[in-house]
């Protein structure tokens, strides 16, 4: 278990802490991965966790003047489906980021740490590859360039260095000319690890096929692209048997394993389909920006709310100082806890609940700085200075939410556990999008898992409430 947490304010302060304890510390941004990889007794040589979470500006995305957009290293999935630019320039990503997870999920993992954590399932790997990225890495002695495409030396293996960091990625923006499409193949809709997944990119000129790129998840060590299915595209006209060709040339490059999820032959068999599938796709989507996708962010501009004061350092003698419910507490004894541990155990707020403890089941969402989160999955160090709301804070006069109401109403509680969850989700939907559709709703409470009602009157229970907005 770590000994120090660093709230960094700047990335100079955390290149200078990844300096002094180059052995020994982990840089975290959302720490989606890392928080229970530590919690299951992993990383056991981490001492110092440095924080970057909260660095104003690492966050944005933007584009410069030689039309290059700039992912920074903080810069959230749910950001980037937020990014008009990703949505109209970098359309493989966008739907690749859309299928990370969850909407809490999306809010506290990061494109940077998804490549950083080098799984060959994980879904931005493979769009990001298509799209020829390059990663920036930076410290104390300068910054050096790597592609993404060599930047994986293996199963969770990546040549970063002990002493840097990731602190842009970026790549060229899509031409009118040039087409992508990203699909992923789960055992659900949502909250579900790839079983494979495969990102396209097309350039036409004069009908032909001028540029191509096929990036492979999940069937190999790394995500990979596949050269031999790319150089059979390269001037011919589009078709299905073309692209048919180039699927079979893909499957032939994987080198997938069996698992508890797939096995080899499958894959294998499915990366063929689905490379044809994304090449047909990707030319007959249409690259167009979202007006409100949802992320369930509500009224919030950004996941993370920068850090307006001196870097800090937290250890296990520091008291913890948050704003619960619009109640400041000043918490000892919680250094090492998650945040759900904190609320319930420190701060004596029993409705947020444990389903899970590994960010599956969103029965402990809560709204950090304003946003829907999970708190099983945020170490309670991150929260210190953070204004954070429960599901008690949602009637503080006890006085029902219009939600809350709406669920009694609809008869939408069973054995309840996992209530307090979907009220959060459908709380802070609402205030994002007042009048959601069905598939909205959907997406809204995607990170949330019932066995009790089926879904259907949860579901009602969401129009229902936003009825009162019309």
């Amino acid at each position: 278990m770590y000994e120090k947490y660093f709230i960094v304010n700047s990335l100079t302060d955390a290149i200078l802490l990844k300096e002094k304890y180059a052995e020994s510390s982990k840089f975290l941004a959302g720490g989606t991965d890392l928080v229970l990889e530590m919690e299951r007794g992993l990383h056991s040589e981490i001492k110092q966790i440095i924080d970057i979470s909260r660095v104003s500006g690492l966050e944005d995305i933007w584009m410069d003047d030689q039309l290059y957009i700039h992912i920074g290293p903080t810069a959230t999935h749910s950001a980037c489906l937020k990014s008009s630019l990703i949505q109209e320039f970098a359309h493989c990503l966008f739907q690749a980021c859309e299928q990370v997870g969850s909407p809490q999920i999306r809010n506290r993992g990061t494109v940077a740490g998804n490549i950083a954590t080098a799984s060959p399932a994980n879904d931005t790997i493979s769009a990001l590859m298509a799209l020829d990225a390059k990663v920036e890495l930076l410290s104390s002695t300068g910054k050096r360039i790597v592609e993404v495409s060599k930047f994986f030396m293996g199963v969770r293996k990546t040549s970063v260095q002990k002493n840097e960091v990731i602190s842009d990625i970026y790549f060229k923006a899509l031409k009118k000319n040039e087409y992508s499409c990203f699909i992923k193949v789960g055992l659900r809709n949502a909250q579900a690890i790839s079983i494979l997944n495969c990102a396209v990119l097309l350039g036409i000129s004069d009908n032909k096929i001028i540029k191509s790129r096929i990036a492979l998840g999940a069937v190999g060590p790394t995500v990979f692209r596949s050269a031999e299915a790319e150089a059979s595209l390269i001037n011919q006209i589009a078709s299905d048997e073309l692209f048919e060709k180039a699927g079979e040339l893909a499957g032939n490059s994987a080198n997938p394993i069996s698992d508890i999820r797939a096995s080899d032959e499958y894959r294998s068999k499915m990366i063929s389909v689905h490379v044809k599938r994304a090449l047909h796709q990707a030319l007959e989507s249409e690259n167009g920006q979202i007006e409100n996708p949802v992320v369930l962010w509500g009224k919030e501009r950004s996941a993370n709310a920068p850090l307006t004061e001196n870097s800090i350092e937290l250890d296990s003698n520091s008291t913890l100082n948050i704003s619960i419910n619009n109640k400041e507490y000043s918490l000892s004894g919680g250094f090492g806890k998650n945040l759900l541990d904190l609320i319930r155990e420190n701060a004596i707020l029993t409705g947020s609940k444990e389903g899970c403890g590994e960010g599956e089941c969103g029965a402990c969402t809560v709204f950090m700085d304003g946003v829907a989160v999970l708190a099983c999955l945020i170490p309670a160090v991150r929260a210190h200075n953070s204004k954070i709301t429960t599901i008690e804070g949602l009637s503080p006069k006890n006085e029902l939410n219009k939600v809350q109401q709406s669920f009694i109403d609809e008869g939408a509680v069973q054995c309840g556990y996992c209530t307090p969850g979907f009220v959060m989700s459908a709380v802070k939907l609402l205030e994002e999008i007042p009048n959601p559709s069905v598939n909205e709703i959907k997406i809204g409470i995607s990170g949330n898992l019932c066995r009790c009602t089926g879904y259907y009157k949860i579901i009602s229970a969401i129009e229902l409430a936003a009825k009162e907005n019309e």
